[in-house]
């Protein structure tokens, strides 16, 4: 069975749509920021100040590595991870890539209060946040399945992930 990777910008809704879809599913869920923490003994935003994206990016690479061969996962990744090459490579290999698309300024609502951003600790702004989807768009385009969540309830995604899973070989069973 193939495991299902939720992509997309922060604040997309990957965490809250990756627990219900493995609930409804009957997957494991699986927050590869909650395991870099775990295994990490720091939070992201420590991470990044003590050692950098850099080795935060090969944290979360490590991780991937573990992970992307398991079986009936609901894998919610961070928002930079389908930045390297060789993790989109590992997520593919055993899982459906789903990217999570929202606007911007619906991004931005959903997380102007929020400090545990690193990447906009200096500058949590509307232009900040288009101008790194902009950067990422191609990356994130490079998904199996994209679905918009702007404006909608998670029931209502997660329902729209199941029916676009169905009749994709390795989710026969799994849904409908």
């Amino acid at each position: 069975m193939k495991n299902i990777v939720l992509t997309g910008f922060m604040g997309t809704g990957k965490s809250i749509v990756g627990e219900r879809l493995a609930g409804k599913l009957g997957y494991r869920y699986c927050d590869m920021d909650a395991l870099i923490t775990e295994r990490a003994g720091m939070s992201i935003n420590q991470i990044f100040a003590l050692h950098g994206e850099v080795q935060f990016r090969d944290l979360e690479t490590e991780m991937i590595e573990e992970i992307a061969h398991k079986e009936r996962l609901v894998i919610s990744t961070g928002g930079g991870a389908v930045l390297r090459d060789k993790n989109r490579k590992l997520l593919r290999e055993k899982g459906v890539i789903i990217n999570l698309v929202t606007s911007a300024e619906e991004i931005y609502s959903r997380i102007c209060s929020d400090s545990s951003r690193p990447l906009l600790k200096d500058d949590m702004s509307l232009p900040k946040i288009q101008t790194m989807l902009k950067s990422r768009e191609s990356y994130y385009a490079d998904a199996d399945i994209r679905i918009d969540t702007t404006g909608k309830k998670v029931e209502d995604v997660v329902d729209e992930i199941v029916c676009r899973l169905e009749g994709i070989r390795g989710f026969e069973d799994s849904v409908g």
